[in-house]
């Protein structure tokens, strides 16, 4: 089993920057891929950014050039910066990992960006 937490979100301004991170513990196992996902209001989860244990990331459109994902392979953490925040990106943000067939969530935070 393996066990997600993420950092507190928060509240800012479009325009802004907001640092995510998420922390993994339990028995964690190489080669794994982290990642987050976010979902707003009514609408259904979609995916944001994920890293491999070898440092290969790939970004939704959306995202492209204002976030930026990396990892901690020896401290099992992964992190989202935020960068342009825009209202659009106002989501409930969940960290994943996938190790073999599982797939494992955290919590989610929320992320408010005002106009």
């Amino acid at each position: 089993q393996v066990q997600l937490v993420e950092s507190e979100g928060g509240l800012v301004q479009a325009g802004g920057s907001l640092r995510l991170s998420c922390a993994a513990s339990g028995t964690i196992f190489s080669p794994n891929v982290m990642g987050w996902y976010r979902q707003a209001p009514g609408k259904q989860r979609e995916f944001v950014a994920a890293i491999t244990n070898h440092g290969s990331a790939n970004y939704a459109d959306s995202v492209k050039g204002r976030f930026t994902i990396s990892r901690d392979n020896a401290k099992n953490t992964v992190n989202l910066q935020m960068n342009s925040l825009k209202p659009e990106d106002t989501a409930v943000y969940y960290c994943k990992t996938t190790q073999g067939r599982n797939d494992y969530w955290g919590q989610g935070t929320q992320v408010t960006v005002s106009s």
